[in-house]
């Protein structure tokens, strides 16, 4: 029997307080699961700064992978049941598919690196780039599992992350507006922080849930489970993912970072001693070896390093992040409220504090839906409700909810400043702080310190 072929003598369960059971059936994914790239994932938290917030939120990248895995699965196996290409013709499934779709599904997040977005940001790295290039390095575990099963089977798990794999049903299931990624983090985020916004009926989904020839579709009758996901998905944008201590928490590892950034030029030796993992990727010169050692373990020890630096900045931005002291923060209308959020800023940096480390504007937003736009700059796959004549029909012309959704961005932008500057009353500069924050506010309305 070929290695792609292998099924393991009995299946492998891991127990997950998601979907109760994840399953593994065949020899290649458990060997990938144990592959030292994906074991890095239990060292990475799922939602970086949000456990600064939600206490609970400490899950991992791992889990998650394992989630949108075990979701992918049984979609295959309900395709392969209902809907395969022998029963129905074209557009129907083809289990030939299966083995790459599980193998994309497991590994669609193993790029990420320590603090994810954080650190991508601000030192140029790209997740998905750094997938495509652990999928096919060959010096990777990954790469050497995947290669077993045959020849150009890694660029092709990689092809389906790019979204160039040629069957449009592989590449929807893995990345789309209604997918196993997006179904398994919204369950599983909404678990660990605690909270009841992400829940949706997955089991319904599951059942509505087709193949058709240009992709996925979901039957008409299931139409309220996936207006249940969109809401669902909105709530948990606007409620977690976009709550603003946890922003607060990540603008101070941002500012943190950068600092030990600018500061190597000046004492490498300094950094050479603390941060060694970290001095590739000051010097803009990294390989993937050097991605793959970082994780967030190693980040927060080098933060406890820096607590002892002569720099009173990094320091103190080290302290704060290590002890929970996320900067404050103030709704504004827009980036062009200039002339207030430059009287903000002059205010902080009179008291004494460097605005470029302890100020901050951050804008967050996202769509809970959006229909096709072939000319937009980053088009989505629209979510298609299919009736029993094969007539399919995009989700907001018949949903009214979903329809008050779609295309409208949701989030805010936030003016980020040092908690003390509220809380101080002994100087003209705090007051002068006060006394523009107090205009800032009457000129929002609604722009409440949270």
């Amino acid at each position: 029997m070929s290695y792609k072929q292998q099924v393991l003598p009995i299946e492998k369960v891991f127990r997950d307080p998601v979907h109760s059971y994840i399953h593994v059936q065949h020899q290649v994914i458990l060997d990938l699961i144990n592959s030292r790239e994906v074991q890095r994932l239990r060292r990475i938290h799922q939602l970086g700064t949000a456990s600064f917030t939600f206490h609970g939120a400490e899950h991992t990248r791992f889990s998650h992978s394992l989630g949108v895995y075990e979701i992918a699965r049984n979609i295959c196996d309900l395709f392969e049941r209902n809907y395969s290409i022998e029963q129905i013709g074209i557009g129907g499934w083809d289990d030939e598919e299966r083995l790459v779709t599980l193998c994309a599904a497991l590994l669609h997040d193993i790029g990420h690196g320590a603090y994810s977005h954080t650190f991508e940001h601000l030192f140029q790295t790209d997740h998905e780039a750094q997938t495509v290039a652990i999928l096919t390095s060959p010096e990777t575990e990954v790469y050497q599992i995947l290669n077993r099963v045959e020849a150009g089977f890694p660029e092709k798990v990689a092809s389906v992350i790019t979204k160039e794999y040629p069957n449009p049903q592989v590449v929807q299931l893995i990345s789309s507006q209604i997918d196993a990624d997006r179904m398994d983090y919204l369950l599983r985020d909404a678990y660990y922080t605690g909270v009841e916004y992400g829940t949706f009926d997955l089991r319904r989904i599951l059942r509505v849930i087709r193949p058709y020839e240009h992709g996925i579709s979901f039957s008409m009758s299931g139409m309220h489970a996936v207006e249940d996901y969109i809401v669902s998905r909105y709530q948990m944008y606007v409620q977690v993912y976009f709550h603003p201590t946890s922003r607060g928490m990540e603008v101070g590892l941002s500012h943190l970072l950068a600092r030990a950034k600018e500061l190597y030029t000046k004492q490498p030796d300094y950094f050479d001693r603390s941060a060694p993992l970290l001095v590739p990727f000051f010097k803009e010169h990294f390989q993937l070896e050097d991605y793959l050692k970082l994780d967030d373990g190693v980040l927060n020890t080098y933060f406890i390093h820096w607590l002892e630096s002569d720099d009173p900045i990094l320091n103190d931005l080290a302290r704060r992040f290590l002890n929970r002291k996320p900067l404050k923060s103030a709704t504004f209308l827009s980036p062009q409220d200039d002339a207030l959020l430059e009287a903000l800023t002059s205010a902080v940096e009179k008291v004494g504090f460097n605005p470029t480390y302890y100020t901050a504007t951050n804008s967050s937003f996202d769509l809970p839906y959006d229909f096709y736009r072939p000319n937009a700059k980053s088009s989505r796959t629209q979510i298609e409700l299919q009736e029993k004549d094969g007539t399919l029909i995009e989700l907001s012309h018949v949903s009214a909810l979903v329809a008050a959704l779609a295309g409208q961005s949701q989030g805010d932008h936030r003016f980020y400043f040092p908690r003390e500057m509220i809380h101080e009353d002994h100087s003209s500069s705090y007051d002068l702080f006060h006394d523009t924050y107090m205009q800032f506010r009457a000129h929002i309305h609604n722009g409440a310190l949270i």
